[in-house]
C-alpha cells in the first residue's frame, strides 16, 4: 500500500484545494488570506457590487498583487498573470470530494484486507 501525503487548504470548514507539497499549500493559503483582506477592504468602500463580484475581484487582485502594487506605486501596467504557479499546479491536483471518499474507502478496505 502506498502512502500519499496531501496538504489540504480548508477555509470555514470547506475544502478549497489539495496539494502534494507544503510550499504550494502555504502559497495558496496566503493567496486566500490576501483575497479575504482585499474583500473586506473593497466591501468597506461605497462601490455597488454583488458579493460574488467582490469575491471575484478580490481573488483577481490577490493573484495579480505584484502588478497591482506596481501600479499603485506609479509604475507601468503589466499584463495580468493567468494564475500563479502554485494555483496552476493545484488546479491539476484538485481532488473532488467524491473521488476522495472513494479513495478513502478503498484504502480502508485494502488496510482491512492486509490485516486479515
Amino acid at each position: 500500500m502506498a502512502v500519499i501525503v496531501q496538504y489540504i487548504v480548508v477555509r470555514n470548514g470547506e475544502q478549497k484545494m489539495t496539494f502534494t507539497s507544503k510550499k504550494e499549500a502555504d502559497a495558496y493559503d496566503k493567496l486566500l488570506d490576501i483575497s479575504d483582506q482585499m474583500y473586506t477592504f473593497l466591501e468597506s468602500s461605497k462601490l455597488e457590487m454583488s458579493a460574488d463580484q467582490l469575491e471575484e475581484l478580490s481573488f483577481y487582485l490577490a493573484k495579480n498583487r505584484e502588478a497591482a502594487v506596481g501600479l499603485l506605486r506609479g509604475g507601468k501596467a503589466q499584463k495580468a498573470q493567468k494564475a500563479p504557479a502554485a494555483v496552476a499546479t493545484a488546479s491539476a491536483r484538485k481532488v473532488s470530494k467524491s473521488t476522495k471518499a472513494k479513495k478513502t474507502a478503498a484504502a480502508v478496505a485494502a488496510s482491512a484486507a492486509s490485516q486479515a
